[in-house]
């Protein structure tokens, strides 16, 4: 039985499999294409299609996991405020309270993100779901210090982590 309420994905064709889950990973379809590509069979659970889709990311270039890294928005950035987010990642940044921030917040946050993207040339990544704004706003500060190969693996790390959630609320 499939772990999954609406879709069982080794049942589907490639543009199903495609369109199921080539959202997963953000504005990056080619994890999803990879992963069916790689062969059959699919895997019905939730855990281990997780494990194929990241694996299609770990084995990806640098340049390939950048582009990834790099279509994320920015955690209660202007596409947030101007209404621009994936369905996911608005429901996402709303579940951690980031519709909600007061204008010092905001300010914050466009400080640390600004920071953030002039010394990595990334935006910050963090699975947000389960946290808060105010815990975002200490894990901005607390990873400022890292260097950019530190950052570019957590950003990585942090992704798969969306992902799962993802695929876990299908």
């Amino acid at each position: 039985m499939s772990a999954f309420q609406t879709v069982t994905p080794s049942q589907l064709d490639r543009a199903a499999f495609v369109a199921a889950f080539g959202g997963i990973y953000e504005h990056s379809a080619w994890v999803a294409e990879r992963a069916f590509d790689e062969g059959q069979p699919l895997p019905d659970s939730v855990d281990a299609l997780h494990q194929r889709l990241a694996a299609q990311v770990a084995r990806a270039s640098q340049a390939e996991q950048l582009a990834l890294i790099q279509a994320h928005p920015d955690l209660a950035g202007r596409a947030a405020l101007a209404g621009e987010l994936t369905a996911a990642s608005s429901g996402e940044q709303a579940g951690a309270g980031l519709d909600q921030c007061t204008p010092d917040e905001l300010a914050r946050f466009t400080r640390h993100n600004e920071a953030y993207r002039a010394k990595f040339g990334f935006p910050f990544i963090m699975a947000v779901k389960g946290s808060n704004r105010h815990l975002i706003l200490a894990a901005f500060e607390e990873r400022l210090p890292n260097t950019p190969e530190q950052e570019f693996q957590r950003a990585l790390a942090e992704i798969d982590r969306i992902a799962l959630f993802r695929l876990q609320t299908l």
